[in-house]
């Protein structure tokens, strides 16, 4: 009898255990999402929201380097520690699926605008190429220099058919504009007239001849820094702790 219940009281234990860990795991996971949310809405954020500035200056300069941290980190904790290879898609696909419920809640249910003006990007693919480096080389220094780079490179191409559309010219009024200029035009936002703003503005194009070749190498360049600090920082932060205690 005492042996029964003692096996039943394992069984228990044991579908306690198991549930109470996948509850755990999906904590971390919402809470690092959560905070890869966070850090790109603060750091890239009016480029990720609005077409019209969805450019080939500035977004794939800024978005790059913004969300390269986050998959940088999660990567340092889960190779390090269970040689898990998926860690930078796992952080871009729940990054991509809290921003478009975001876009489709706030600013399109919400706010009333349309879903072309404010969809999001897409990091997927340059997370599986980052995953893919880190699994095949089993070292983040190729990953940093091979993988960072890419991840600049990769990110305007990647997103290209999504943003192809809103690019093209269109006569407005005597005026030659971009469909996504003149969806700005159409719905202006608060913080106007900064908003209002062309693509394809700026002087890069004087010396470069183009802006697109040398935005995606810089952004490459920078990425790489940043995954070398953001990999330190998840392993620092992943790294566990024992205390000393008494022996009894």
């Amino acid at each position: 009898m005492n042996e029964q219940l003692l096996t039943q009281r394992e069984i228990e234990a044991d579908f306690v255990r198991k549930r109470f860990d996948l509850a755990v795991l999906l904590i971390i996971f919402l809470a690092t999402v959560a905070a890869a949310w966070i850090h790109q809405q603060l750091f890239a954020g009016d480029w990720s929201f609005w077409i019209d500035l969805k450019d080939r200056m500035w977004w794939p300069v800024i978005v790059p380097i913004a969300t390269i941290c986050f998959p940088a980190a999660v990567q340092a904790a889960l190779w390090t520690h269970w040689k898990f290879p998926a860690g930078a898609t796992m952080v871009c696909f729940g990054l991509l699926l809290g921003q478009w419920l975001n876009r489709i809640i706030n600013f399109w249910a919400w706010a009333k605008f349309p879903i072309n003006l404010v969809f999001p990007e897409t990091l997927l693919p340059q997370a599986i190429v980052l995953d893919g480096i880190l699994m095949t080389t089993n070292n983040f220094v190729v990953t940093a220099l091979v993988g960072g780079e890419l991840w600049g490179l990769l990110f305007y191409p990647s997103n290209w058919p999504m943003i192809a559309p809103y690019h093209v010219p269109v006569l407005w009024e005597g005026q030659l504009l971009s469909v996504a200029d003149l969806i700005q035009y159409q719905y202006i936002r608060t913080s106007t007239p900064e908003y209002l703003r062309m693509v394809e503005t700026g002087t890069m194009r004087s010396f470069a001849g183009g802006v697109l070749g040398v935005s995606a190498f810089f952004s490459g360049f920078i990425s790489i820094i940043m995954y070398f600090i953001w990999w330190y920082m998840g392993y620092f932060f992943a790294k566990p702790i024992y205390l000393k205690g008494k022996r009894i």
